[in-house]
This record gives structure tokens, sequence and C-alpha cells, in this order.
């Protein structure tokens, strides 16, 4: 199970490393002596979305039922920064067979988990959902993860943001119903750089 999964059953959400003394038990695989591995310092790890993208979103129509049918979506994502580059906000604006999904997400940056929190707002409703957590890796992969619900039924959710190649990224939410072990992905957004 994920380490971020296992946090999030304990009910931790983010939890900042604590270096380990040279003379104290070390867990399995890390050499006595050696210190926790700091967490890298990610706050420019969203400068990269800078700008205006073009947008294809696939959504799932029914998650976690079985279903395999989807939607599509075309239109336009900008995001722009806040609080020098501490936070941001991007903006997405698209239609299809679907209808209309205007949304909003807030990303901020805290400095002491060194952590994003991502948080997602549809014009629809108003609503604003829990904070996804998490951060990227050197490579530009992002994982991010909470808790939420799907009608009366408690899932995780999960986003994964793929490195940018050829002026182009993906971002893929999920939902787990069994607690991490299994993921369903239901909406794939893909971007390609407009300006």
């Amino acid at each position: 199970m994920n380490a971020v999964i296992r946090m999030l059953v304990a009910g931790v959400i983010a939890v900042q490393p604590v270096p380990v003394p040279a003379q104290s038990p070390t867990p399995a695989g890390r050499p006595a002596g050696q210190a926790m591995p700091m967490l890298r310092d990610g706050a420019r790890d969203f400068d990269f979305e800078f700008g205006a993208w073009t947008a294809h979103i696939s959504r799932r129509l029914r998650p976690l039922t079985g279903s395999s049918e989807w939607v599509e979506y075309d239109g336009l994502s900008t995001v722009r920064k806040v609080w020098d580059g501490n936070a941001n906000l991007g903006e997405l604006n698209v239609s299809g067979p679907g209808g209309k999904i205007q949304g909003l997400s807030l990303r901020l940056y805290d400095p002491a988990s060194r952590q994003w929190k991502i948080s997602w707002a549809n014009a629809r409703d108003g609503a604003i959902t829990p904070a996804m957590i998490g951060g990227f890796d050197a490579s530009g992969h992002g994982e991010f993860y909470n808790q939420d619900a799907l009608g009366d039924r408690q899932i995780f959710v999960r986003f994964i943001f793929s490195p940018v190649v050829d002026k182009s990224f993906r971002i893929e939410q999920s939902f787990s119903g069994d607690g991490g072990k299994t993921w369903e992905v239901n909406w794939i957004s893909d971007f390609r750089r407009a300006d």
C-alpha cells in the first residue's frame, strides 16, 4: 500500500520527517547512523503550468459502478501565479456532449511540509472539494491524495500529474473504494500549450 494512503488511513495527512540520531534503531533498509532524507523543496513545482493550455477532458459518467461510459470535453485551461508562485489559480472552461464544465483549481504551497494542497470548485454548485495533498518528484511526476465521499460511500481520491513532454502533460484522477488497494481512473485531462 502506498505510504500516502497508509497515512490517510491512519488519519494523518502530512508528516515532517525527523532526522534519526546515529545510535538509535533504524528501519530496515537504511544503514545505522544515516538520517532520514529530507523532503525536496517543491515550491516551484507548478511554475511549468503558468499560461494558457488547450484542454481535452474524458470523464467516466458513473465511477465505481462498473460503468465504462465516458464523455468528452474540449476547451481552455489558464493558470496564473499568486503570492509570488506559492499559490496559483487554474481556470477550466470546457464543453462537449456531456455539457459544460467551468471549474477553478486553487493550489497552495505549505513550506513546513513542503507539499501542495489542491482544491477544486465547480461553477455548477459553487462547492469546494477537500484539499488533495502531495507533490512532485525530481522528474516532474506528481501524486496527490485525499479522502472524500461519493454519494454515501467514503473513498480515496488520487491525482497523478505526468511530466511535461513536448509542451503537453496529463492529469489522471482515480477513485478507490477499497482503501487504496485498487484504483479506477474516472477523469483524464490532456493539456497542450496554447501560446
